[in-house]
């Protein structure tokens, strides 16, 4: 589950201390956690622990009381590739049921644009109310995962049906929940992905470079990804990482350099997304020593490096090739250029005239034009969900 984002909602039943276990299992597994508690739940687990354990700060009420910040439950249901309540009590599974919404974690599960999956625990009288079945039954209906609470020896000394399930069985309900949304149409493609700026060298101290950071083609990584897509990476000097059994990632620094890397996957992908900013020039004479700075003035001659993405355009065959084009002034007009002269299936295009768009944000706004004559524009978003705006429209190009 490398790279994945679940958020953890612990609420306060007895069950509460088992999830450390689970956030170490989750951990373990290459997963990003994050954790709300009830108020309720800090009394069977140490909100430190789950803190300690996670990673990341743990969210309890909406007002931090130590500095006043904000814990905001739209961003954390942003965020989550999924949400698991563990242990659910008979008491916040009456609310999500009702909508009602008096606490941080029930917020955030109003919030959710991904899928929730909830782990109930309670006394065996409780479970077996015919209320508790009710408001089960009311959460499945609205879309909620439900994992069934398990037989064996409970909190009050009885046995029976109402103790929740052992973390391996939620963590393996968590795997099967990610490997079920993997897209038949991008399962098992293999995709290059070329990602942030080359360096070209100037000495052996100095280059020609610019500002990409990498953030939106290793966040297009990332949700090929998860639809289980077979990824090589190709990217230039940036300090992103990257971890997942079906990603390549290769580290290079010139174009040059990129495109003969290019040049050894791209028979054998079925899509090609260049969303690197390749340095369209080069010194013409890299000094083998330092440049001493003895004249008021010193030229550089440069020359052209190789178009990888025209390259990859004259030499595609099945592939569904991707470009990318960030532009200053005549958004439209250059980019309509580009897709044709370089063979594209289609564009995406962006301009650092939009606040929050272009080089080292976390945000992007992007619009797509295909070689179909079709057009869309997207509104401003974080780059991993552009990345999602990006790969669906490619699967309804591809369908």
């Amino acid at each position: 589950m490398q790279g994945k984002r679940i958020l953890l909602g612990i609420t306060g039943g007895i069950a509460a201390y088992k999830i450390a276990f689970l956030i170490r299992l989750l951990k373990k597994s290459g997963a990003e956690v994050k954790c709300i508690l009830t108020p309720a739940s800090s009394d069977f687990i140490s909100p430190l622990v789950v803190s300690t354990l996670s990673g990341n700060p743990v969210g309890i009420e909406f007002w931090n009381k130590e500095d006043g910040s904000w814990n905001n439950h739209v961003e954390y249901g942003l965020w989550a590739d999924i949400l698991v309540i563990a242990p659910l009590t008979a008491n916040t599974m009456s609310k999500m049921a009702t909508g009602s919404c008096d606490n941080l974690l029930l917020a955030t599960y109003l919030s959710m644009k991904s899928k929730t999956i909830v782990a109930p625990a309670m006394d065996l009288d409780m479970y077996a109310h015919p209320t508790t079945s009710r408001n089960l039954a009311q959460l499945e209906s609205d879309g909620v995962g439900i994992i069934p609470a398990e037989d064996g020896e409970l909190a009050s000394g009885l046995e029976g049906t109402g103790r929740m399930a052992e973390p391996e069985t939620i963590f393996a309900k968590i795997e099967d929940y990610f490997e079920s949304k993997k897209d038949p149409m991008i399962k098992g493609k293999k995709v290059i992905i070329t990602a942030g700026p080359t360096y070209e060298n100037i000495d052996p101290v100095r280059f020609i470079g610019n500002h990409s950071s990498g953030k939106m083609g290793f966040a297009i990584a990332e949700r090929f990804l998860a639809d289980g897509a077979e990824v090589v990476l190709i990217s230039g000097p940036t300090k992103l990482q990257l971890e997942d059994a079906n990603l390549t990632l290769v580290r290079v620094r010139t174009a040059e350099e990129m495109l003969t890397e290019v040049q050894k996957e791209w028979e054998s992908c079925d899509f090609g997304v260049f969303s690197a900013a390749v340095a369209d020039y080069r010194p013409a004479d890299v000094a083998k020593e330092k440049i001493k700075k003895t004249e008021d003035e010193m030229s550089i001659r440069l020359i052209k490096n190789p178009d990888i993405l025209l390259w990859a355009g004259e030499n595609k065959k099945k592939q569904v090739l991707i470009g990318f084009a960030l532009e200053t002034n005549d958004l439209e007009l250059n980019a309509q250029k580009k897709l044709h002269k370089k063979n594209l299936n289609f564009i995406v295009m962006n301009t650092l005239m939009d606040p929050g768009a272009g080089f080292g944000h976390d945000t992007n706004k992007i619009s797509i034009l295909d070689d179909r004559n079709n057009f869309r524009s997207f509104e401003l978003k974080s780059k991993i969900e552009v990345a999602k705006d990006i790969i669906d429209y490619l699967k309804n190009y591809s369908s």
